[in-house]
């Protein structure tokens, strides 16, 4: 076992290994905000879209038979396999893979129409980094699409979140609030023009299974559900077994022309 602790190890190593049970996953293949992504990107069938943080590929699928091309970004070597397997036994004959970390693009300035991503920013080390990379990949005029998690901005429910998901992944940074995402953008240079919530329900058994998630963590997050205030169980929906409903907002910007 490697003795690299940087936080890029803990992603990769975390996602890695699990990477077959992301794509198997229907939190992951389906979903309100999913849809909303994919009407997004109706229309621009001469689009290059670089889906950054691609994770299971479940956005690089489906976007692909509307655009050009898509270019699936991931840190994780095993995940990008698997899209790319995927993507060949679906004939997606237009989507290719690249690798490395949000924060530093292989790309040139200006090469993509649009940059999509899902579930992944709250995992990287530097947010602001990762957003004036996707900015300065994208055209004058370019767009970016960023789903994710939106927590309350409320510090008693929201120090409860932060807790479980790092006990549930070591890799987690942060969940943000609506206007920390939307302030993010802006300083990254974008235009945000439109955005759009959804409650997203997690079951507890897959949720964890998903990650791997060791024993004792498990029975740390149940205790933590169990003890912690009733406002937090209300605001999750927190159910007997676990399982519990999150935010999830869609955040769209666009590059200036100039």
């Amino acid at each position: 076992m490697s003795g690299d602790k940087s936080h890029e190890a803990l992603v990769g190593g975390q996602f890695g290994s699990q990477a077959e049970a992301y794509l198997k996953s229907a939190v992951h293949a389906q979903g309100e905000d999913l849809q909303a992504l994919i009407a997004r990107m109706a229309g621009k069938s001469d689009a290059r879209v670089l889906d950054l943080g691609c994770g299971g590929g479940h956005v690089t699928f489906n976007i692909a038979p509307l655009v050009r091309e898509v270019v699936a970004y991931d840190l994780s070597p095993q995940m990008l396999d698997v899209v790319a397997r995927t993507a060949r036994e679906r004939g997606l004959s237009n989507v290719s893979t690249a690798q490395g970390v949000a924060e530093s693009l292989p790309f040139e300035t200006g090469s993509f129409d649009a940059v999509l991503t899902r579930f992944s920013a709250h995992h990287w080390r530097d947010l602001d980094a990762g957003l004036r990379e996707a900015a300065r990949v994208l055209k004058p005029g370019g767009r970016i699409i960023v789903v994710d998690t939106v927590s309350s901005g409320i510090p008693l429910i929201d120090t409860f979140f932060q807790a479980i998901e790092l006990l549930r992944d070591c890799s987690h940074v942060r969940n943000y609030p609506r206007a920390e995402w939307e302030a993010a953008l802006a300083r990254a240079g974008f235009q945000v023009c439109s955005s759009d919530q959804f409650r997203l329900r997690l079951e507890f058994k897959s949720w964890v299974e998903r990650m791997n998630t060791p024993k004792p963590q498990v029975e740390a997050i149940r205790a933590l559900q169990t003890s912690v205030s009733e406002i937090a169980t209300r605001h999750y929906e927190t159910e007997p077994d676990g399982s519990y409903t999150i935010d999830v907002g869609l955040f769209e910007g666009t590059k200036p022309l100039r």
